[in-house]
């Protein structure tokens, strides 16, 4: 796979969990939620990183990235993650949250 692989990954997160936007999460119809409840995770980690990359504490095999780098030596995959993933999870709870009121308004007490 190569340099696309880390790119490749974090498509089949989104390919994987997309479904579930339309299944009733409406995660991606409110992108104001969306983004109070990652954005400021992700510049915490993004500037967790930069330091650690700074310092030669932390870096990323070129062999594994398109080797787009963003301000601080951030890879370009590596911002894609800190959106992708957490998108992911709120598209799981989301969806774990219908299906439990689902089943308790199905489930005699």
């Amino acid at each position: 796979m190569g340099k696309a692989e880390y790119l490749l990954v974090l498509a089949a997160c989104v390919l994987v969990t997309l479904p579930l936007e339309f299944a009733g999460a409406r995660v991606y119809r409110r992108p104001r939620r969306l983004a109070r409840a990652i954005l400021p995770v992700s510049v915490v980690f993004l500037l967790w990183d930069a330091l650690a990359i700074a310092a030669g504490i932390w870096d990323f095999t070129p062999a594994f990235v398109t080797g787009v780098r963003l301000p601080f030596a951030i890879p370009l995959e590596e911002v894609l993650f800190f959106v992708v993933i957490p998108v992911c999870g709120v598209l799981t709870y989301e969806s774990v949250q219908l299906t439990l009121a689902w089943l308790r308004r199905r489930v005699p007490r």
